[in-house]
């Protein structure tokens, strides 16, 4: 008896994007992407490029076909060596016959605004970059940085913190209503906190990381948040595609 689940080298793109398009409500909806071991890591020796594998990759790249904007902490940005956010010929041409843009819009959240106008990320972006950060940053940010990205103050009560709420309402003020979150773990976790996660679409990687790698959210909620699964594939190396949706 073979209880494993589908595998993903038996689905075409098309079935894919069906399968993780199912469920997604109207109106604005925020995807988050992870990948982990096990044993709970989402990193092995300090970057994900380990885990996954050719499968996730080929997910990863279907989300971001699919999504208004790419979300994602600078410091994952730089951790992680991103580029700039330019999208593969074959999502490029779904997108055009769709009705999209070419290359969804790449939205970095900085704190601090310590990031580097000169970086590939800006100087080879395929559309002008959003930089999320406090009113006061906004308010004195450096010239170069606002040539090249255009940066938002997304400040609550305090105007030296970001608050992971008004950047969500600064996303749909634009009309990018459909959010792919790639981290990192303490961004997620204060999307948790707040209550804005509509999806989770996780990886989990057959392996044992055994040190000190990160989970994949780090900080406090009050409450649990209940997500309802949507489905389970086995990608190569035995890994599994997994998909949740909030249980509201």
């Amino acid at each position: 008896m073979n209880l494993l689940p589908p595998s993903v080298a038996d689905l075409s793109d098309a079935d894919l994007l069906a399968l993780y398009t199912a469920d997604v409500a109207a109106g604005p909806w925020l995807r988050v992407n992870f990948v982990t071991t096990l044993d709970g890591s989402a990193s092995a020796a300090g970057t994900t490029g380990a885990l996954g594998g050719p499968d996730d990759l080929r997910v990863f790249d279907l989300l971001r076909r699919v999504a208004d904007v790419v979300l994602v902490a600078a410091g994952t940005v730089r951790d992680e060596g991103y580029g700039p956010m330019v999208l593969h010929d074959a999502d490029v041409a779904w997108r055009r016959a769709h009705g999209e843009p070419d290359h969804p819009v790449f939205a970095i959240v900085s704190g601090s605004l310590s990031l580097d106008p000169g970086s590939r990320v800006f100087t080879e972006a395929p559309v002008r970059p959003l930089v999320l950060t406090s009113d006061r940053a906004a308010h004195g940010v450096d010239a170069a940085l606002a040539e090249v990205a255009d940066v938002v103050g997304c400040s609550g009560a305090d105007p030296d913190a970001v608050d992971v709420t008004r950047v969500a309402a600064a996303l749909t003020a634009r009309g990018l209503t459909s959010v792919h979150c790639e981290g990192g773990p303490s961004f997620f976790g204060a999307l948790v906190a707040a209550d804005l996660v509509d999806e989770l679409t996780l990886t989990v990687d057959p392996s044992l990381e055994g040190g000190a790698g990160p989970r994949i959210t780090r900080g406090s909620a009050p409450d649990l948040r209940r997500m309802r699964p949507v489905h389970v594939l086995r990608g190569e190396g035995d890994v599994l595609l997994t998909r949740y949706v909030r249980a509201r």
